[in-house]
């Protein structure tokens, strides 16, 4: 920091500091600002500095450093104040640097700083003539300090010396002892290696008996294993016939007797469709029905050319759906991927269960969804509509196993429709007796 400000001629204002301040007169003159900051009012400060006016003077010192050293450089009339302070706290310092005479005894960084604060005739020497004694005084103190260092380490040097001769002799003679000691372990390590090889040769021994030992128990282990699952399969399935019977005799009836009930709706229902179709009387057979006649109702060329329709006509699963207790099975996300794909999941369900619930109750038919529970991020909240059955494949299990295993639990006989495009499904529930039908003609059916 350089003094730039002038004042009156003989005041010193005049003079110019041509350097930096050092370092220790800086901090004397800082916290000379910090003693006399306190002392100010707010309006005697610069208006860089007010917001520091109620810090104590060390934290002011400390976070204020620069701000009050460059006020102090730049504002004649704050120094001026401080200088004030300064005077009423060390009058006698003030009045020796006014007279030109500092006192000889006083600390050379404290009358610099007060100079540079006062600004007395001959400060700048003042100033100088602290930092070189700062500079002088550290370099003194540096200069004993490596001489006591120096003196420490040849004591250090000469104790490491002789602790070194001695060490010497001590090592000799333990290296001596321990090379008599060493022939001794020497000799008898000769022995303990043939008592070794003698032990290793009867462990080899006793490992191959104990492997040939643990070998045969091992397998019995795993007879016993395997026996230990087969009879608790037994037993599950035991226990799981068991409990099936518990069930069937607690509702008074059985899956096969569904089974067979439902089989026989479906005989009874195509019984009549056929009687419908051939247009029999409700009667039994008259005499007079035996004459060869021309019937009225039989089919004519008209009719058959209609039944022959594409495999992917939309009229095909009319007719498929017309048949007796049809049981139509839907792929749901599928059918849902193949006709909008690029709507949500939740309203590609919605929209397919609200045309499936209008489908069934055109058709009377039996209809259930089939979703891929997988596709799930949370169990669904859905209240399944009118006519139409929603299932949810589980944890572990695919929408096309459910497909499947629903084809499967269907009596041989009855008319099940599949719609899917998946190839693996439609071969899959085919062989199960099943008839696959493409999405797309769903899709065509359903609009």
């Amino acid at each position: 920091m350089a003094e730039t400000q002038g004042g009156e001629p003989g005041d010193g204002a005049a003079e110019v500091l041509d350097r930096p301040l050092p370092d220790g007169v800086r901090r004397r003159v800082v916290q000379l600002a910090a003693d006399g900051f306190g002392g100010l009012t707010l309006a005697e400060l610069p208006a860089q500095l007010r917001q520091y006016a109620r810090f104590t003077p060390n934290r002011r010192a400390k976070f204020a450093g620069n701000a009050m050293a460059a006020a102090l450089e730049t504002d004649t009339l704050f120094r001026q104040r401080i200088g004030e302070k300064l005077r009423e706290s060390q009058p006698e310092l003030a009045d020796a640097l006014a007279s030109g005479s500092p006192p000889p005894a006083a600390d050379p960084l404290d009358v610099a700083a007060a100079a540079y604060v006062l600004r007395p005739a001959g400060w700048v020497k003042l100033v100088a003539a602290a930092g070189e004694e700062a500079q002088r005084a550290d370099a003194e103190r540096a200069d004993e300090e490596t001489r006591a260092e120096l003196e420490r380490l040849r004591a250090e040097l000469e104790r490491a010396r002789e602790h070194g001769k001695g060490e010497t002799e001590r090592l000799r003679t333990e290296l001596d002892a321990a090379r008599k000691e060493a022939e001794s372990l020497h000799r008898k390590l000769r022995g303990a290696l043939s008592d070794v090889k003698r032990g290793e040769a009867a462990v080899r021994k006793m490992r191959g008996e104990l492997d040939a030992v643990r070998t045969e128990a091992q397998t019995q282990v795993s007879a016993a294993e395997s026996e230990t699952r087969r009879l608790k399969a037994r037993l599950g399935e035991a226990e799981a016939a068991l409990e099936a019977t518990r069930k069937a005799a607690r509702e008074g009836r059985s899956v096969e007797d569904m089974r067979v009930r439902l089989l026989l709706d479906t005989l009874l229902d195509a019984t009549q469709g056929l009687r419908r179709e051939l247009a029999l009387p409700p009667v039994s057979v008259r005499p007079a029905e035996t004459v060869d006649a021309v019937e009225p109702g039989r089919m004519t060329p008209k009719d058959i050319a209609a039944r022959a329709l594409s495999e992917h006509d939309p009229a095909v699963l009319d007719q498929l759906l017309a048949l007796p207790q049809a049981h139509l099975v839907v792929d749901g996300y599928n059918v849902t991927k193949t006709g909008y794909p690029q709507m949500p999941l939740e309203k590609q369900r919605l929209r397919l269960l609200g045309q499936l619930s209008q489908l069934a109750a055109q058709t009377g038919a039996e209809v259930t969804c089939v979703f891929d529970g997988a596709e799930l991020a949370a169990p669904v909240l859905l209240a399944p509509p009118r006519g139409v059955r929603v299932l949810f494949s589980k944890p572990g299990v695919t929408a096309d196993e459910l497909i499947r295993q629903l084809v499967r639990a269907e009596p041989p006989g009855r008319p099940v429709i599949v719609a899917s495009t998946d190839r693996e499904v439609a071969d899959g529930v085919a062989r199960a007796g099943a008839r696959p039908v493409a999405s797309a003609m769903l899709l065509k059916r359903l609009s």
